[in-house]
């Protein structure tokens, strides 16, 4: 099926037809038809299906934009998770004047949160956050017509049943209620035999990342994970690549050894507050960095272009974990690695991650002569103080760099993000100077900003 053929409005055909996107997935071409006569639905997909597209659509074809009250909710796991699906709705929404989305997640303060629901019309949050906002009055979902839960099987994994019951009941009876979990376990049937009426149940088979994975376990000779991850690195050559730890601590320890060594890298755990996720993440999307040491709290959510390596340098104490991790890799039809550093008390992990998938792992032994690995990132990311409620556009940032003022040629500059209250933009490393110079002494849309080093 292709996406013309659907009955949407004509902002949104052109957005996708100018992000080049035409053939739905399985999992959008099941969903959006359903989604669009308004019944429930329980989406049984992996990440990467689409899932994502596969609801925001038809949130956004419903929307009454002249109608300044919350419409839709998304309540997800992850800061990361709604970050990420907040990107989504803005970006096939930028057609649509007027369209506010707000993000309530905890590490923001509540009274940028409260500002920023001030005429939103769609909101994605975290379940504890969302709960904050109802006590506190502050979150009116009296008009609410939509409600979805995704990744609904992670968010009960991580204990936020009450928290999840006690916002759906807060809104109203009369809504169309959407799951979309990558596992269908009883306690996430039971939720949604509860709050669901009449659900239609689509299930969409793993077959859209899994093959393009070649998934290894280490077998080389190094004595330590510093070692073998340097292995890993020389033999594949990875543009970027994400390692995952199990303990936070051990993310430091890797990001600090790695730092040592010369490469750019930069940790990600539960322990850094918003505005340093956010800027680790900026600056790894626009490959400023090049190694990502993360937890599995980055896990999910993360849909990040061209991830060339994923390296477990703890086994996961479960194996969908581990699927969930892989997945990072081999995105859009791309070929990917994921390299497992194993240990001699890691069998059980391994017997059941390979039962989990479906195959043994194949024993990697890296070459003995590996080609020299670049360590230095091709790119830096600068901070502007200034965002979407600063009226900034990506073209005006472009613009700023590549005019008369700025002079820099366009294949100079990389990924703009915008945010509600800052930007990023990334800038090739040997005009990273000239590109700072020039925005901090110059404006951008005839404006001031602080501009700054992003890392």
């Amino acid at each position: 099926m292709k996406f013309p053929s659907l009955p949407l409005a004509p902002a949104l055909l052109d957005v996708l037809a100018e992000l080049e996107l035409e053939t739905l997935t399985p999992v959008q071409e099941q969903s959006i038809p359903v989604l669009l006569e308004g019944r429930d639905l329980i989406g049984q997909s992996q990440t990467g299906s689409g899932k994502t597209i596969a609801f925001v659509l038809p949130i956004l074809q419903r929307l009454e934009l002249k109608t300044a009250a919350v419409q839709a909710l998304v309540i997800c796991p992850t800061r990361e998770l709604c970050t990420q699906v907040a990107r989504e709705f803005r970006k096939i929404g930028r057609k649509m004047p007027g369209l506010q989305v707000a993000i309530l997640c905890g590490g923001q303060p509540a009274y940028r949160q409260r500002e920023a629901l001030q005429g939103a019309h769609i909101v994605v949050g975290t379940p504890g956050r969302l709960v904050d906002h109802l006590y506190r009055h502050t979150l009116d979902l009296s008009k609410l017509y939509c409600l979805v839960l995704d990744e609904a099987d992670r968010m009960l994994d991580m204990g936020f049943e009450e928290e999840v019951t006690k916002v759906v009941t807060a809104t109203p009876a009369e809504r169309q209620t959407i799951f979309f979990s990558a596992t269908f376990p009883t306690d996430v049937a039971a939720m949604a035999e509860a709050h669901q009426r009449d659900a239609v149940h689509v299930a969409i088979a793993d077959t859209s990342s899994a093959p393009a994975i070649k998934q290894y376990a280490y077998a080389g000779k190094a004595t330590t994970r510093e070692e073998a991850l340097y292995e890993v690195r020389s033999n594949f050559q990875p543009e970027s690549a994400i390692v995952f730890c199990n303990l936070k601590g051990t993310v430091n320890d890797m990001t600090d050894a790695l730092y040592e060594k010369g490469v750019v890298a930069a940790a990600l755990h539960g322990d850094l507050d918003q505005p340093e996720r956010d800027r680790v993440m900026a600056r790894f999307r626009n490959h400023s960095v090049r190694v990502l040491v993360a937890t599995d709290i980055a896990a999910r959510g993360l849909d990040i272009a061209d991830l060339d390596v994923v390296v477990n340098l703890d086994v996961p104490a479960q194996s969908d974990i581990y699927v969930h991790r892989i997945g990072r890799t081999a995105r859009a039809g791309k070929a990917g690695v994921a390299v497992t550093l194993v240990g001699p008390s890691d069998g059980k992990r391994i017997k059941a991650i390979e039962k989990e998938i479906g195959h043994a792992l194949e024993k990697w032994t890296p070459a003995p002569k590996a080609a020299p690995l670049p360590q230095d990132a091709k790119m830096e990311t600068l901070h502007i103080s200034g965002g979407r409620r600063d009226k900034l556009r990506p073209g005006d940032i472009l613009g700023a760099l590549t005019g008369e003022a700025g002079g820099l040629a366009s294949t100079d500059i990389g990924k703009i993000e915008i945010h509600d209250r800052f930007a990023y933009v990334a800038v090739a490393k040997h005009v990273a100077d000239k590109a700072l110079a020039s925005l901090t002494a110059g404006k951008i849309k005839g404006k001031k900003f602080k501009v700054g080093r992003a890392g």
